[in-house]
């Protein structure tokens, strides 16, 4: 206290820059929470002409169409037989209620353990023979369900099942995205979705009547018995359907032509999943639908067994009618609603998906008094308004998330909504609607369960809907950016730039670091990174490097989009970095340290000896110290040993973090003699350095970052006349 009442001055000083500084992250999260909102005329299909039938099909054909809308339907078919033979696989096997809620709703996990990898497969292949091989699968698993002999076994045939008709959703919807125009989707999604659900809705009868005609206690295996056949026609003709180009009509609606990636880098699962969480519309829509599934994805085992054990409809013919009733009226409905989507998408994309969440809200009304009634005809009237609602809600999904998510994601994007919908909503819904039924009776089970899902999930659609339009502006400047990239690749030819940031946001949390960042390496350019504490500098190069994935923007290798690729595929394709601090293997000779790193990417010993000799030559000075552990280096010697490291892998792009950091001035001078052998080889490479002098001494451009945006990118020379900036590299503690 003393002390600070014999220097007033230097207290207020203090606090002044601690009032300035918070007045600056104040400006800087105002920042973030601006966001580029294009004109409606720009978002993908906003204010666009509307699309018929007859034009959809002349773009794409029919077939297509044909063959996923088949595939859906036998998907609902086998989903319906377990619902309504689950009375008589109960008295079969000797299980309990739960147990067969149980094993008729798991299968919701199984399909997202193969929606990943599938929407996985969609974003990197071909999607065609995709579709043809797991539905061949599909129709072998579906057969094999008939010969169940008990619960466990009938458990795992639903387990390859669920794997192999997993593709309907990642895959299909990819496929139809690209195939036909954005403004029939909606419409399209209804048409397939009444196809698919009207077999559905038929199918409890039918499977009831395969059971009937079969007869006895074990009739229940002919169902699937016979639906296999017709699954494994329809996956053979899949194969003849012909592959659209990716995101085609986004492109035409955006740019006005549709520009194709001839050498398409490969996405990776983590990548693509960070990138797509960050994207808002979907966070919520995710969020909503996984409490929705809690409520909905057991109703039709609970439906079954309410009718038997409440209703006494213990004939299976006349349980399955029931069931099929219900849904009948959302038939027609599907077509008109989405047609009225796709219209109030052009006008508005926001109400489009406020209208969703608002289809889902009476589903809290009539779920309790469906299940309160002691007539089969009350139920099934009673179910038919749930019916209609929810299934317009489910088909109009899709649209929605095709639309905010890059065409270069649409399969993990859906594969990705899967996961949470229905292996949180649907698996774990499941779970606790087997354990609630046991405990508590269907009819509670119902009301405790779907009544406050069906609020939550319809108020959280609603709410979301106001995030649409920032996330569409994000896919259109995506596109425009690759449409401004193509035609810098065709004037410029070889002189596309080694390395590109454009358009980076990125943040930590709720925390935004990075602000709409754009700089370019040329190919055999030196680039320094420089700025004060905190500016970014080090998370740009962990999202060059693919260690995180800005939640805006574009990295682009030699031209090529790698925002998706993985850490290690970035390393492949010639993307490495020099951390600043230890970068080798202390307990490892130099001679061993080298030949790890060499044989990462070599063909043999010869080829490791050959690169840990071309890696010697320029640092002769570890040559005498081969033997000896790095531990045991100088700091300098091991500095140039991580260089030597990563060298030797003959990277593309160099990445530099803090070379100078801790070194004396003598090795310092050697590193940077090294910096200007690489610069003669024409390596191209980024610095971070803390020295001002170091980094305007052997770069040729120069790249400043304050509080996470651009201050200044030009030459070196250009940097020093800027005192403002200057100062702040000397005067600033580094870091960043």
């Amino acid at each position: 206290m003393e002390e600070i009442q014999q220097k007033p001055g230097e207290v207020a000083a203090l606090a002044s820059a601690v009032l300035d500084e918070e007045k600056a992250r104040e400006e800087a999260q105002a920042r973030a929470s601006e966001q580029v909102i294009f004109p409606d005329d720009l978002l993908p299909g906003v204010n666009s002409e509307p699309v018929t039938f007859r034009e959809a099909f002349a773009r794409g054909g029919k077939l297509m169409f044909i063959v996923l809308g088949l595939l859906l339907s036998f998907d609902e078919l086998e989903g319906a037989a377990i619902q309504v033979l689950g009375p008589n696989i109960r008295a079969s096997f000797h299980i309990s209620s739960g147990a067969i809620v149980f094993i008729g709703t798991a299968s919701s996990a199984f399909f997202v353990l193969g929606a990943v990898p599938m929407g996985w497969l969609a974003d990197r292949v071909k999607r065609v023979p995709i579709v043809g091989i797991a539905s061949l699968f599909f129709a072998s698993f579906v057969f094999c369900s008939g010969f169940a002999i008990n619960a466990f076994m009938l458990f795992w045939t639903r387990f390859g099942t669920g794997i192999a008709k997993s593709n309907s959703i990642p895959v299909h919807q990819s496929l139809l995205a690209d195939n036909y125009p954005i403004g029939i989707r909606a419409r399209m999604s209804g048409v397939m979705n009444m196809g698919a659900q009207g077999l559905g809705l038929v199918s409890p009868i039918l499977a009831a009547a395969i059971a009937t005609w079969a007869g006895g206690p074990e009739g229940w295996r002919w169902a699937w018995y016979i639906l296999g056949i017709p699954v494994a026609i329809v996956a053979i003709v899949a194969f003849f359907m012909k592959e659209p180009p990716r995101g085609q009509f986004e492109k035409e609606d955006v740019l006005g032509e549709v520009i194709e990636d001839e050498n398409p880098a490969p996405i990776s699962m983590e990548s693509a999943f960070a990138r797509i969480r960050k994207i808002s519309t979907i966070r919520t829509v995710l969020v909503a639908f996984c409490a929705l599934g809690f409520g909905l994805f057991s109703q039709g085992e609970l439906a079954s067994l309410y009718l038997n054990d409440n209703l006494h409809i213990h004939n299976v013919l006349q349980r399955g009618f029931v069931l099929s009733l219900s849904g009948i009226a959302a038939l027609p409905v599907l077509p008109i609603v989405g047609g009225y989507f796709d219209r109030l998408y052009r006008r508005n994309p926001a109400r489009a998906l406020a209208m969703v969440g608002a289809l889902i809200l009476p589903s809290a009304l009539f779920t309790p008094l469906q299940y309160s009634v002691q007539s089969s005809t009350a139920f099934w009237i009673l179910g038919v308004p749930q019916a209609v609602l929810t299934a317009s809600a489910f088909a109009m999904t899709g649209p929605v998330l095709q639309a905010v998510v890059p065409y270069r994601l649409r399969g993990m994007g859906t594969a990705m909504s899967t996961m949470y919908i229905f292996f949180i909503g649907g698996f774990l819904g499941g779970v606790l609607s087997g354990f609630f039924t046991n405990a508590i009776g269907i009819r509670a089970t119902v009301i405790a369960i779907g009544v406050p899902t069906s609020i939550i999930g319809g108020l959280l659609l609603m709410n979301g809907a106001r995030f649409i339009r920032g996330d569409l502006s994000l896919v259109v400047e995506e596109l425009l950016e690759e449409q401004e990239e193509h035609r810098k690749r065709n004037e410029l030819g070889e002189a596309t730039p080694a390395l590109q940031v454009a358009n980076i946001d990125f943040s930590y949390g709720p925390v935004q670091v990075l602000f709409d960042v754009n700089f370019e390496v040329a190919t055999g350019e030196c680039v320094a990174l420089l700025g004060t504490n905190g500016a970014g500098k080090s998370t740009i190069l962990r999202i060059i490097s693919g260690l995180e994935i800005p939640e805006r923007g574009v990295v682009r290798l030699a031209g090529r989009n790698i925002t998706y690729v993985s850490p290690e595929q970035r390393v492949r394709l010639g993307i490495f970095s020099l951390p600043g601090g230890h970068g080798v293997f202390p307990s490892l000779t130099v001679d061993q340290n080298l030949s790890v790193s060499a044989w990462l990417d070599s063909d043999g010993a010869a080829e490791v000896d050959r690169r840990v000799g071309e890696v010697l030559e320029i640092f002769p000075e570890l040559a005498d110290h081969r033997k000896q552990t790095a531990s045991s280096l100088s700091g300098g010697q091991q500095q140039m040993l991580a260089l030597a490291r990563v060298l030797i892998h003959r990277p593309e792009v160099l990445v530099i973090d803090e070379l100078s950091l801790g070194l004396a001035p003598i090795v310092v001078q050697r590193m940077l003699e090294v910096v200007e052998e690489l610069k003669a080889r024409g390596q191209t490479m980024i610095i971070v350095e803390q020295s001002l002098n170091v980094a305007l001494s052997i770069c040729d451009r120069a790249v400043f970052l304050e509080k996470g945006e651009v201050k200044f990118e030009g030459a070196t020379s250009e940097l020093l006349a800027r005192d403002d900036l200057a100062r702040a590299v000397f005067f600033g503690t580094e870091g960043g």
